[in-house]
């Protein structure tokens, strides 16, 4: 096994929670022990896959296409997996986040570029669960854009406080933040008798995709939005959460085992919760005048009965509000988490823990505010901006998805877990498709 390469100035990734849950030894025989032991960095991660830019471009999918967009929700998913396994790989075997890996191969100048680059991607990650947030805050509550904004920059001090509990405190409450929106949008889907048969051929891709530039838009948006580059990041680094015997080869390979396990299931359950919502999109605001299908206007159009007839009710506007919060809030603190590894990673800053984490939340909330003074806090223009950054999340994943696949195909790194012939064939390749749609929708912009 390779030795840690970090260097001696280097912290460990996210060092408050690094080698901090103590996982059962590979001589344990309890197959479901080691998994519960090994679950919950894919929760934090799948977050990430639901967050209310999922919300805004299923939604817009499922408004204007029906349920067309399904294959490009289930294939980007498959991709997910794929490079979330290649992420873990690189925190176990490594045990460097792929920002430190990345930035101990490249010059000064070209790790401020690269931090630069990633940090739009952060700011446009952020963006969503801050607009997502401030959203739910005013359906809920009637508070006004600007104010639910401003109270995001406590999301600083909520991680602080659930990690001083331990990170396993924080993977509990994701767990059951996932599974409390996903039986919200189960019931709302079922109230609402979507076309079973439409739906089946909706999972089969199709032309349209690439032809119709309206479509390809929400394709990358989703795309964008479901391969983000700040999950790469993040589960690169809690990856390294568990501890055991990193000398130990059998244990490595099964901590390698149980994180895939871990990353799958809850990337399934992000999938299903996807699909829900595009599927609700879809059998609801198809053919009306709900085209974008906003966060808000399905909130009101939810209780509405010439829109949803009889499943029109304000519990279902409610439950779907408290939804979108719980998702928002819950996503803006895995951002800020991402933000400080890209950060710290490409940077190598020397702060104490909670300087870092306002000075993280700064960087993405200062250009937000900025934007939302420019629309005049716009309810309209925010959850336009939700979708163009998913666009600008998925033209900025080649430049995360590459150096991915390069560095856990560097022997001198990855020893014998080292990328095969055909892993490293497959990731090229998606890397490349990925940047190939994205040239498509900058040329078909002009």
């Amino acid at each position: 096994m390779p030795q840690n390469s970090q260097t001696p100035n280097q912290r460990p990734s996210l060092d408050e929670i690094n080698q901090s849950v103590l996982v059962p030894s590979v001589y344990e025989t309890s197959f479901f022990q080691k998994f519960l032991a090994y679950s919950g960095p894919g929760a934090l991660v799948a977050v990430g896959y639901m967050d209310p830019g999922n919300w805004l471009t299923s939604l817009a999918g499922g408004s204007q296409f029906r349920y067309t967009l399904l294959a490009v929700l289930w294939l980007s998913i498959v991709v997910a997996m794929f490079m979330q396994t290649l992420a873990i790989k690189l925190g176990v075997v490594a045990q460097q986040d792929l920002a430190q890996a990345v930035a101990s191969r490249i010059p000064v100048g070209g790790r401020i570029t690269l931090w630069l680059l990633n940090e739009l991607a952060m700011m446009a990650t952020d963006m969503t669960g801050v607009i997502g947030t401030a959203i739910a805050l005013k359906l809920l509550f009637g508070l006004p854009l600007l104010y639910g904004i401003l109270l995001t920059i406590f999301d600083v001090l909520v991680v602080l406080l659930f990690l001083r509990f331990g990170i396993r405190r924080v993977e509990a409450i994701v767990v059951l933040a996932i599974l409390t929106v996903g039986i919200i949008f189960g019931l709302e889907v079922f109230r609402a008798h979507p076309a079973v048969g439409a739906i089946a051929r909706g999972l089969i891709p199709t032309s349209h995709l690439l032809t119709n530039h309206t479509e390809l838009v929400l394709s990358l948006g989703i795309m964008g939005a479901t391969i983000m580059p700040h999950n790469i990041y993040l589960h690169s680094s809690l990856a390294q959460s568990r501890r055991y015997d990193h000398n130990d080869p059998k244990q490595v390979n099964e901590a390698l085992r149980f994180a895939r396990w871990d990353s799958n299931v809850h990337l399934i359950a992000a999938l299903i919760i996807n699909a829900l919502l595009l599927i609700l999109g879809g059998t609801l605001f198809w053919h009306t005048t709900q085209n974008l299908a906003s966060l808000q206007a399905v909130f009101y159009e939810l209780q509405n009965p010439a829109t949803v007839g009889k499943l029109a009710s304000p519990i279902m506007g409610w439950l779907f509000a408290f939804a979108l919060l719980i998702t928002g809030l819950i996503s803006s603190i895995t951002s800020t988490l991402s933000g400080q590894i890209v950060m710290e990673g490409f940077l190598h800053i020397r702060l104490p823990l909670w300087e870092r984490r306002l000075l993280t939340r700064a960087v993405t909330l200062v250009p937000i505010l900025i934007i939302g003074f420019l629309v005049g806090f716009s309810d309209a223009a925010f959850e336009e901006l939700i979708v163009y950054a998913q666009i600008a999340l998925s033209i900025a994943l080649p430049l995360t998805l590459f150096p991915l696949v390069r560095l856990t195909s560097d022997h001198a790194l990855m020893g014998a877990h080292v990328n095969s012939r055909l892993t490293q064939w497959v990731g090229y390749t998606l890397a490349g498709i990925i940047t190939a749609l994205n040239l498509e929708l900058i040329v078909s912009l002009f």
